[in-house]
């Protein structure tokens, strides 16, 4: 026998429609695919317009980012450099070397007695202004040469030219009349004035020559002439010694254009407005940003369609492992497709409000909510993919850097984000495990901004960036618990939340089944137990398996005591009545349920295990009861079609598993000293009947997986079976006085005692 080969069946029309449709699984990856290139265009791909400068805009242009205004940062950074005060060079001019020299000269023709006046005068004239150059080209010279000293020397030697004081000619005649004793008394006092009037950094040099009259005349010096020619003398040795310097002065200026901050154009600034005039600035503003059609690049926007495929494989790759031998693989797609929208919509809501003052708003975005959702709702290995996706799109969509395609830091807190709401959700099945995860979703969030803060070492925003990643979580929740309703609504789905509330025994329904018919309730609570382990064990459905039984029975609490499992110290009603009343009580029973079930808005899903758990399977033995007493009376006819359930025929795995473990708890429990291998046996007996029978032909139920479930009902059986009536072999054929076997749906016990009616 092939394990791998599919057992034979005919699906429902409705399973060959859009739920399987490959143009409908199509173009939702395609709407997927679109929507992630709308959300990420304007931030790769700026929108471009054809217009000419000296025109009327005909359109409203605002800015689809934060842009680098190159105008104003050019005019910014140029007003800054023009904010820099002239930087002067301090230079050592040892005016008192001058001083020095002066007095040196003077004191050399005083000295010489055979010198005349008149050449002494010539003497003067030639010799007091050759001593400042001199002087000067020391000063100049002694500035060491390269290229950011070449303007300074230069400056030094102008500056030093232009204000040169000239040593008047009156001064010239008085000078001859001095005697050494003269001179050796100015000198000091010359020396001691320039020294205390070069103490501070000078530029213009005509200013601080305006104090030399006063100093002199506190000085100790009486003759006036004396006085007269200190004074001349001090403001000839007074000298400049601070010079512009162009290079300190352009470096200076470099570094303020170079710190000045980059002027932005907000995203959603208005750039121009309808009916506006064109001018050349704003044409050359529109020409920086990027914003003119001739500037068009459509490199980017091949780029970005490259992005967005390759997002979208990875999303399809895990939809199609997780959604492998799904009946409706386009449900789930089509929820994964509107999560994606919603979370898609989400990050580019927040991003509106995103600018140079709230800049770290991206954190608030509740990135985590699509992923939360397909958690619950779909696949957690869907959602580990959708995490990598939606942790790319913020990295993009909230990049506050022009040059900056992907800002890492909203990537990572979103993508921890993401993996928290997956991982912590995975094992919870109550809704305030939501509030929990949205809690967790918050702490790890904050933990993330956190750490990014510490690595930067940037502390200004962290107070807002944790605040707002807190509200994430917070947000996620909300919007979670908001969601689901619609969700299970909208597509009839059973959240693991639903389920897990349904399971609960205080549901008036399951009160019902325990207070009215507590046989049926133990045997409901088995089934799930064995249901359960079934499931899991090929990958269907578990919960489902185990709730649906809990329910599947319901119908038995219309008529308890026809049901042997209810039939505590009475005697059998089945055995007073016709086989074919007693047939028509037992296949009421799944009908019945479903009414009630309807009655309490039980979710479509356990309903269908309701309906379903028996298939069309055979009840044997009012069957052979039916054909003995025709045996008597052969005018009467009887048919297997009379005596089979009404179905339909179990339409998914987890109904024909809640239908093959109802039959197994029933036919195990009524072994009185069971072995593996009788229990074994029995198992794979009732699995076989039923898939002779046909009742796994309307479902995905492969042979390999009704092996697999065979090993898991074996395993589990082995710890919960009670003791039970023992079933005989098989059930004799027609006109035989034994009971036939255990073959098909309702396994006979071996008297008139009624089956139990559900097993």
């Amino acid at each position: 026998m092939n394990h791998n080969a599919g057992v034979k069946r005919t699906n429902p029309q409705w399973m060959n429609g859009w739920k399987q449709s490959p143009f409908i699984r199509f173009f939702l990856y395609a709407l997927i695919a679109l929507v992630s290139y709308m959300s990420l265009v304007d931030h790769v791909v700026p929108k471009t317009y054809d217009i000419q400068p000296n025109t009327v805009s005909a359109v409203t242009i605002v800015a689809p980012k934060q842009i680098k205004d190159e105008i104003g940062t050019e005019k910014a950074r140029e007003e800054a450099a023009q904010k820099v005060a002239p930087v002067n060079r301090a230079v050592s001019v040892h005016a008192d070397e001058l001083v020095q020299d002066l007095f040196d000269k003077l004191e050399f023709a005083v000295t010489d007695s055979e010198m005349k006046f008149e050449e002494k005068v010539s003497y003067y004239r030639s010799v007091i202004p050759r001593v400042y150059e001199e002087h000067a080209d020391s000063l100049v010279t002694a500035v060491e040469p390269g290229e950011d000293n070449d303007k300074l020397t230069e400056e030094m030697r102008k500056q030093l030219s232009e204000q040169q004081y000239t040593f008047s000619e009156e001064g010239l005649y008085k000078l001859p009349r001095l005697t050494a004793d003269d001179l050796a008394a100015m000198e000091p006092v010359t020396r001691d004035i320039v020294s205390r009037l070069m103490v501070e950094g000078n530029t213009d040099i005509s200013a601080v020559r305006m104090k030399v009259t006063g100093m002199v005349n506190s000085s100790p010096l009486t003759k006036n002439t004396q006085r007269e020619l200190v004074q001349e003398l001090a403001k000839f040795s007074l000298l400049p010694n601070r010079f512009y310097d162009a290079a300190a002065t352009e470096k200076a200026r470099i570094a303020a254009r170079e710190s000045t901050e980059p002027v932005y154009i907000e995203r959603g600034d208005v750039l121009i407005r309808k009916g506006e005039p064109i001018n050349q600035a704003l044409y050359e503003r529109l020409e920086k940003a990027g914003l003119l059609h001739k500037q068009k690049n459509y490199r980017p926007a091949f780029g970005l369609a490259i992005f967005v495929l390759l997002s979208t494989l990875l999303l399809l790759v895990q939809v199609k492992r997780s959604t492998k031998g799904s009946a409706a693989p386009n449900v789930q797609l089509l929820m994964l497709t509107i999560l994606f929208v919603l979370t898609a919509a989400g990050l580019r809501l927040v991003a509106l409000g995103q600018n140079l003052e709230y800049p770290m708003v991206g954190y608030l975005a509740p990135v985590a909510m699509g992923v939360l959702l397909t958690v619950i709702l779909i696949d957690s290995r869907i959602a580990l993919a959708l995490s990598i996706v939606f942790g790319f799109l913020s990295a993009i969509v909230f990049s506050t850097e022009p040059d900056q395609l992907f800002d890492f830091r909203f990537g990572f807190v979103a993508l921890v984000s993401c993996l928290t709401a997956v991982y912590s959700f995975a094992r919870v099945g109550n809704r305030a495990a939501i509030l929990k995860s949205g809690l967790v979703i918050s702490a790890f969030a904050c933990i993330a901004v956190a750490s990014l803060a510490l690595m930067e070492g940037n502390y200004d925003r962290l107070a807002y960036s944790v605040v707002y990643a807190f509200s994430s979580g917070i947000i996620t929740a909300i919007l979670v618990f908001g969601l689901i309703p619609f969700f299970e609504t909208a597509f009839g789905i059973l959240s693991p939340l639903k389920l897990v509330e349904l399971s609960n025994p205080n549901h008036p329904l399951l009160r019902k089944l325990l207070t009215e018919t507590p046989g049926t309730y133990h045997h409901s609570i088995m089934v799930g137990n064995l249901s359960e382990a079934a499931a899991e064990a090929i990958g269907a459905d578990g919960l489902l398996c185990r709730v649906g039984s809990y329910y599947h029975d319901m119908g038995k609490t219309k008529r308890p005591s026809y049901f042997i499992e209810n039939q505590m110290n009475m005697e059998n009603p089945h055995d007073e009545i016709d086989p074919g009343l007693s047939m028509s009580i037992i296949t009421a029973h799944p009908r019945d349920g479903v009414e009630m079930l309807l009655d309490y808005n039980i979710p479509k899903a356990i309903r269908d295990i309701a309906e379903q758990h028996h298939g069309t399977t055979l009840l044997k033995f009012f069957y052979y009861k039916a054909l003995k007493q025709q045996g008597e009376n052969p005018e009467r006819p009887v048919t297997e079609a009379d005596y089979r359930y009404p179905g339909p025929k179990a339409q998914s795995r987890e109904a024909a598993i809640v239908g093959i473990a109802d039959c197994v708890e029933a036919a195990v429990r009524s072994l009185k000293s069971p072995t593996i291998e009788q229990i074994d046996n029995m198992v794979r007996k009732i699995v076989k009947d039923r898939m002779d029978d046909g009742q796994f032909d309307e479902c995905d139920l492969t042979i390999r997986e009704l092996d697999t479930i065979s090993r898991a009902l074996k395993e589990a059986l082995l710890g919960i079976f009670h003791s039970r009536i023992e079933y005989p072999a098989d059930l004799p054929k027609r006109g035989s006085d034994s009971p036939p076997g255990t073959a098909g749906a309702e396994p006979p016990v071996p008297s008139a005692a009624e089956p139990k009616g559900g097993a």
